[in-house]
């Protein structure tokens, strides 16, 4: 190898330590095989010059260079699964960093509490009737001096208590009352709520007053869970005033799919229009599902139990145990999943696998359901809507490995765990989920809120929040006094709770 002048060796540090692009690559003449610049060189994390030779080590975590490694962060208190807490407690955690901690972040589902802590021991002190009783997710970040972050240290505790919802919340539990088994909600643009009650009228909510006149009254099968099920607007309902009901009918009782025209608060006489006959229900008058949406894609989906059969859920020769997907006018559309392999009704199939699907919401965003499926024994499940998936039903229930089937994005049990709150779902438990519904971006909850999937159960009476935009966590966000059958993000902000004869309301400034 030739020798190299001192001004040789000088331009080539230089070229290395970041002026690669002035200097340009492969250009040094007979410098190919430099020796490795001097450690803690600007820019030796790159390449070597001209793209020749042995790549560098890679850089450590974070990236490489002084301070780029992120922080750690252990939360001390409270610990994992800690049950009954009650009055005034702190958190409290421990961090390290290569260069530095600058603080300390606390949250409890997600919302701040008090500012973050710069200077160790890091604690914050939480009042727990701040937040519904029951399951919170309790978390601490660290931050380090480079503005680097850790991830998160959480922990799953219970508050005890009395508290029905957090501060800032109010509940009136009696905003509307005189309904009669009522069974579902839904909105118009101009914020009239539409409700169905089972015996088959269809019940309208007009600035604040459950109107005295029924907007119509189906003749239908009340037995057991039939009945006035499902309601849902156009999505055009604004200007084709089209109101769809789900019922079942009284005579030769089966599941019935009508489209109704409005004229102010009442449907235009004989307007119904008879878009899909679902097939003769057995004797059996349980598992009747109910729910109907509008997709974002403009398609309406049907839930329909199983019909207390849960052999059939799985069948692609059956639309029991499924979410059916039709057009507006009830036809099948041609781009549901087994439409090409199937004949009949089974064509409108867009996912089977389904026990008792009461309830179900579309993410409003982004088109997705969240199909909520009432269990039998064990579990209470969540499971993400997707085109030709199984969920399971009856071969598994909750949490699954079984090649072919979708696994539910939550679930929790029946009854508690031994310890409480170790198992699935942590200390949420109950027997029957009901109600659906994200909460829009730009309501009148606090941002933290806002994009949550809210679901409740008819029998612990609490509704749940899964926050999607942290892995979904689980929490209590209200402890109900009735039994609750819907929930609504309503268009006014506030989040409808629908009882068999009553419709509460939560709001926040």
């Amino acid at each position: 190898m030739a020798k190299h002048s001192k001004a040789q060796l000088i331009a080539l540090w230089a070229c290395v330590g970041g002026l690669v692009a002035a200097c340009g690559g492969g250009s040094g003449g007979d410098l190919s095989s430099p020796p490795p610049p001097p450690a803690g060189t600007p820019g030796s994390g790159g390449g070597t010059v001209g793209g020749g030779g042995t790549p560098p080590a890679p850089p450590p975590p974070g990236g490489g260079g002084v301070g780029a490694q992120d922080p750690t962060v252990t939360l001390t208190s409270p610990a994992n699964f800690t049950d009954g807490l009650t009055g005034t407690i702190s958190l409290t955690a421990t961090a390290t960093d290569n260069v530095g901690v600058a603080g300390v972040e606390f949250q409890v589902d997600g919302v701040a509490v008090g500012a973050e802590d710069t200077t160790a021991p890091y604690s914050v002190s939480l009042d727990t009737a701040d937040f519904a009783a029951g399951q919170h997710i309790v978390r601490a970040r660290a931050r380090d001096t480079s503005n680097n972050r850790s991830t998160w240290g959480t922990a799953t505790v219970r508050f005890g208590g009395t508290a029905a919802v957090a501060k800032g919340f109010t509940k009136d539990e009696t905003w509307i009352t005189g309904l009669t088994k009522a069974t579902s909600i839904a909105q118009a643009p101009d914020g009239r709520l539409f409700i169905a009650e089972q015996g088959g009228a269809v019940r309208v909510v007009k600035n604040g007053t459950r109107l005295a006149t029924p907007f119509t009254t189906v003749v239908s099968d009340e037995n057991g869970e039939r009945g006035a099920i499902g309601i849902a607007l156009h999505p055009q309902f604004a200007t084709n005033n089209y109101v769809y009901v789900h019922y079942t009918t009284k005579s030769s009782p089966h599941g019935r799919i009508s489209r109704f025209t409005a004229n102010g608060d009442v449907a235009f006489a004989n307007s119904e229009e008879i878009l899909f006959e679902l097939p003769a229900l057995s004797s059996a008058t349980n598992h009747n599902g109910g729910a109907i949406h509008f997709g974002a894609d403009g398609k309406l989906y049907v839930g329909v139990g199983d019909n207390a059969d849960g052999s059939r859920s799985p069948l692609l020769t059956s639309v029991f145990g499924k979410i059916l997907r039709l057009n507006d006018d009830g036809a099948i559309p041609t781009d549901n999943p087994h439409y090409a392999t199937t004949t009949g009704q089974a064509q409108a199939i867009w996912a089977r696998g389904l026990r008792n699907p009461f309830t179900f919401a579309v993410q409003p965003t982004t088109g997705t359901l969240y199909i909520n499926d009432v269990g039998e024994n064990t579990w209470e499940e969540v499971n993400v809507g997707a085109a030709g998936a199984n969920y399971g039903w009856p071969a598994t229930e909750g949490d699954t490995t079984a090649a072919g089937i979708t696994a539910p994005l939550f679930s929790y049990r029946h009854a508690a765990t031994v310890p409480p709150g170790t198992g699935k779902g942590g200390f949420i438990t109950g027997q029957s989920i009901v109600g659906g519904t994200f909460y829009p971006s730009g309501g009148t909850f606090p941002v933290a809120y806002q994009g949550s999937y809210f679901f409740a159960d008819f029998l612990s009476r609490i509704v749940g929040r899964l926050d999607p935009a942290n892995g979904h966590a689980a929490s209590v966000f209200a402890n109900m006094t009735g039994m609750p059958v819907d929930v609504l993000a309503g268009n006014d902000g506030a989040l409808y709770v629908l009882y068999r004869g009553s419709i509460a309301r939560i709001t926040a400034p």
